[in-house]
């Protein structure tokens, strides 16, 4: 037999009370939504503190693997024919041969070299100014690679171009706001491939993300 004795009313939390704690509750749950899962789930920072706290590149790196699978399901689905090949090849050879002709004379300011195992991925950006052009260069030795060549920067972002089972590309990028802009890259393939990223331009520091 027990003596606890059941608590009487007076013992009992009001409503003001519970009201009061649920208001705490639901304002807390907010501040964690708005702080670290929007950034790290889905790169939507608009306090800022998710990169602050490096969250929304966790988010950023997310939303390019989703993009990935649904592309690759996509291109799953596109049947592919005799003809097909034969105008995706002449289409490569005459990007190929633009490319070339399009090449800068000035020297590149800096060249970075990146090793991806089967399955491994990774992200350079610079920090550009608003409206500043950085002519560029990526070629893909021994594979071929996905890409995804964004910008972000204070609550911004943008996708410039993005492309599967590529083996390089060229051109220009121009900065639509001032912020980090540049390439993330995913090894699909079975073997190791190594990239290499050619740069000059209008830019203030390159930073490498794993």
């Amino acid at each position: 037999m027990y003596n606890a004795q059941k608590p009487t009313l007076a013992d009992l939390p009001s409503s003001a009370q519970l009201l009061k704690s649920t208001v705490i509750a639901a304002g807390v749950a907010a501040a964690l939504l708005v702080t670290v899962v929007l950034p790290s789930e889905y790169n939507i920072d608009p306090t800022g503190i998710g990169r602050a706290l490096g969250l929304s590149e966790m988010g950023e790196i997310k939303q390019q693997l989703a993009e990935e699978a649904e592309m690759d399901r996509q291109m799953e689905e596109v049947p592919v024919g005799p003809q097909t090949s034969i105008g995706s090849a002449l289409l490569g050879l005459l990007v190929g041969t633009a490319h070339a002709q399009e090449a800068p004379a000035e020297a590149w300011k800096d060249t970075i070299t990146i090793d991806l195992e089967p399955g491994q991925g990774t992200e350079v950006k610079l920090v550009m100014e608003e409206g500043a052009v950085v002519p560029f260069e990526w070629t893909v030795t021994g594979g071929v690679v996905n890409h995804d060549q964004h910008g972000d920067g204070s609550g911004d972002s943008i996708s410039y171009e993005k492309g599967r089972a590529v083996e390089g590309q060229s051109g220009e990028m121009t900065a639509a706001f001032t912020g980090n802009h540049g390439w993330f890259w995913r090894n699909r393939g079975d073997e190791p491939v190594t990239v290499t990223l050619n740069v000059r331009g209008a830019y203030s520091e390159i930073k490498r993300y794993e």
